[in-house]
């Protein structure tokens, strides 16, 4: 807004009426928008689609227009149709108000994140005066939302087939649903068959021919590819059920160290076999190997046996499971199976668990038995890899030893203890970090590393150390970290002769600091005052910086001078963390905020009062036609004619409205006076609309045609004599005119 000036009324009337006369000439015409070259990237093409993302999403269109100029209010507004080019319900991407004299620019638009189709148009639209352009062509447009590789599986159901195969046998067929998707319904898709696009555009699809399958989301005839959606792929195969099955029982019952075979009922024809134990794969897979021998002498051998067989032309095909059970069976536990560290002069103990009812026991060390180790447990002192026979001395199996699974105790080479964040920890966001001692490890002369965690951790002795120096007072295994004392922290520790650290966490927290910010106005206007903003913390020895819509503007001023509409912030950087202050919001200046609840123009009865009410501002002046003040509330009563001067103030902005006064005619025009100078209807009036105007003449002429008066400006004044009429009654005729063209005309008759 401009400030006031000292003159205002006719001066602006007259120029506005010269722009009317010089704009009807002829009418704006608006062009079709076209696609521009974005000037942030490598090049100089003009996008021919949108295949927009959360990581990018800027686009211009050129958009040219032909004199007279708009209004200075007019605003060009870019529209986007719908999918199918129809603009019934548009989208507005963006809208421009400096515009009004650059007949050729660029408009910048994101696209709305619900965008998809291959038919979209945009248009430009002004406000004043109202006009819209051609539509342009039409496009393909898309906002990727999802541009990750989509997996199928059987159903949706998160599992992949083993080498991306599924097998039909004897018909049937199977549904390919991708799993890894949310929303997966709003999307359309594109399947492929070996490479060939299919009609389907579902989310799953089902299908029983042989063939390579996968899908990619449909964004469309340019967009797709970029998208890189294209998912895994599942291979369908068909074939035939030959009824696979274990020949014999359906149970069998063995002794340990008694020999048995498993043997398939389809054998010889060149197929693949793959045996299993309780789902497990325990043999194969292997061309021909239609047989399996059961390893009895090994604890734990019971369980259920099947046989799997594939090959071309047949089904893959899992037989029914064989059970196998020892009548004398029994299970043998070793309770220490975790590798076991072993420090210089220590001992361990090893122990054993058994169901078998007459047990005896052989320990063993790297493969040979120990010298009288024939009890449940068994200490020692050296490193190696240990184990248990137990033989079971009744029931009606023969003898027959089942060994417990090993155990490796190793002397360490080093320890290395390792420290993680304790809850959740995000870097010059949190306040405080706790960090601890999640793991320790014995590290082997060959690098092999061992959990010994639950074993050691009670036993080590700790040190804390901020970036390399000890931190006073900080010697168990977790520390909590507060007031900002950033830097690298380490764990060290010591056990016997061993010497470990850890490895390294920066910490980072955020001041406790507030730092806010304050404007003397948060509505920006050209010509208004500065908005200054303002720190509540004294910036002399800091680094800070002013930020505008998350842009640094200025590094050095303590107190910040606003020059543009934006969102403004300030940062401090205090020990590696800024402190983030509030955002203050600057608006651009709206004159539609000062509202009148009457028109510009006041027309009154003379004698009486007209109030005019103005809202929306901090303040108001009213003016008289020789620039007096004459009130500062927020209306004014009208009682004289003239023109006003109102003057609205928000902040630092202000508004100027011209109200305009003028007196309602309450009378027509007379066409009979008495002449007779008695001083009642002497004169001939005309109401304030004809009278007094200069650039309003009026001319009465006799019966005979002659002219007799003509006045610009008409004051009322005739007859100026009544010895003009020499008859008792006269008929005379008038015609009122402005500028050459007629506005009344009728007679009047005088009676002396």
């Amino acid at each position: 807004m401009k400030k006031r000036s000292s003159t205002y009324g006719i001066p602006f009337l007259a120029l506005a009426m010269m722009l009317l006369f010089a704009l009807g000439a002829h009418a704006q015409v608006l062009n079709k928008p076209t696609p521009a070259d974005n000037p942030n990237l490598a090049g100089n093409s003009a996008w021919t689609a949108a295949c927009a993302s959360a990581s990018f999403n800027e686009y211009f269109v050129n958009f040219t227009w032909s004199p007279p100029l708009v209004a200075s209010n007019n605003e060009f507004i870019l529209e986007l149709s719908d999918a199918n080019g129809y603009f019934s319900d548009p989208v507005e991407l963006d809208r421009v108000s400096d515009k009004n004299t650059v007949f050729d620019f660029e408009f910048q638009f994101a696209l709305p994140s619900d965008i998809r189709g291959e038919n979209f148009k945009f248009r430009v639209r002004s406000t004043n005066p109202a006009k819209t352009s051609p539509a342009s062509d039409a496009f393909s447009m898309y906002f990727i939302d999802y541009n990750s590789p989509l997996l199928i599986s059987e159903n949706g159901n998160g599992t992949i087939p083993s080498g991306g195969v599924i097998q039909l046998c004897g018909g049937g067929s199977v549904t390919l649903k991708p799993h890894n998707i949310p929303n997966a319904s709003s999307y359309l898709y594109n399947w492929y068959k070996s490479g060939t696009l299919l009609a389907e555009k579902s989310e799953s699809i089902t299908v029983s021919d042989p063939g390579m399958y996968y899908v990619e989301l449909d964004y469309g005839s340019v967009c797709s590819g970029s998208a890189n959606t294209l998912s895994n792929t599942i291979e369908i195969n068909t074939g035939t059920s030959i009824g696979i099955a274990i020949t014999g029982n359906s149970s069998v019952q063995v002794c340990p160290g008694d020999p048995l075979t498993l043997t398939a009922n389809i054998t010889g024809m060149g197929y693949t076999y793959t045996w299993y134990k309780d789902g497990s794969i325990v043999g194969g897979p292997t061309v021909e190997g239609g047989s399996f021998n059961v390893n009895t002498n090994t604890a734990g051998f019971e369980g259920d046996y099947a046989v799997e067989i594939s090959g071309s032309g047949v089904c893959i095909e899992k037989s029914s499971p064989v059970t196998v059970t020892s009548p004398g069976g029994f299970e043998v536990a070793l309770q220490n199976v975790e590798n076991i560290v072993l420090l210089p002069a220590q001992t361990k103990t090893l122990s054993v668990t058994t169901t078998a009812s007459s047990p005896t026991y052989q320990w063993y060390m790297n493969g040979a038995p120990v010298a009288s180790a024939t009890n449940n447990s068994l200490t020692i002192n050296a490193v190696g890899t240990y184990y248990v026979e137990v033989t079971e001395n009744g029931g009606p199996c023969s003898a027959a030893p089942i060994a417990s699974a090993t155990t490796t105790v190793v002397s360490p080479d080093s320890f290395e203890l390792v420290i993680d964040y304790v809850g959740s920890y995000n870097s010059c966001e949190n306040t405080d970090a706790t960090l601890s001692l999640s793991k320790i490890n014995a590290v082997s002369n060959n690098g092999a590393k061992t959990d010994v965690t639950a074993d050691l951790q009670a036993s080590y002795n700790y040190q804390w150390k901020l970036n390399g120096a000890d931190i006073n007072g900080e010697t168990s295994k977790t520390i909590t970290v507060s007031n900002q004392n950033n830097g690298s922290y380490a764990l060290y520790g010591t056990i016997s002769t061993f010497n470990a650290t850890s490895n390294t966490l920066d910490v980072k927290l955020k001041s406790s600091q507030n730092l806010q910010i304050t404007a003397n106005s948060t509505v920006y206007c050209e010509g208004g005052d500065p908005i200054v903003l303002e720190s509540s913390l004294d910036l002399t020895n800091e680094t800070y910086a002013w930020k505008k819509d998350g842009v640094t503007v200025d590094s050095a001023s303590e107190a910040f001078t606003v020059t543009a509409p934006g969102v403004y912030e300030l940062t401090i950087n205090s020990n590696d963390c800024p402190i983030v202050s509030n955002k203050i919001n600057i608006v651009p200046f709206d004159e539609s905020l000062l509202v009148l609840d009457r028109p510009q123009t006041v027309i009154i009865i003379e004698g009486e009062t007209e109030t005019v009410t103005a809202s929306g501002a901090n303040s108001y002046e009213w003016y008289d036609a020789g620039n007096n003040l004459i009130s500062t509330s927020n209306s004014y009563d009208f009682q004289e004619e003239g023109e006003y001067l109102l003057i609205a103030n928000f902040g630092t902005c202000t508004v100027s409205k011209v109200i305009t006064v003028t007196f309602r005619d309450m009378f027509s025009i007379p066409n009979v006076i008495t002449a007779n100078g008695d001083g009642i209807n002497d004169l001939w009036v005309l109401p304030n609309t004809y009278s007094r105007d200069p650039n309003v003449l009026v001319t009465i002429f006799n019966e005979r045609g002659e002219q007799v008066f003509s006045q610009a400006g008409y004051e009322n004044n005739w007859p100026q004599s009544t010895t003009a009429f020499n008859k008792q009654s006269m008929i005379f005729y008038y015609k009122i005119t402005r500028g050459g063209k007629s506005l009344k005309q009728g007679t009047i008759t005088v009676i002396k």
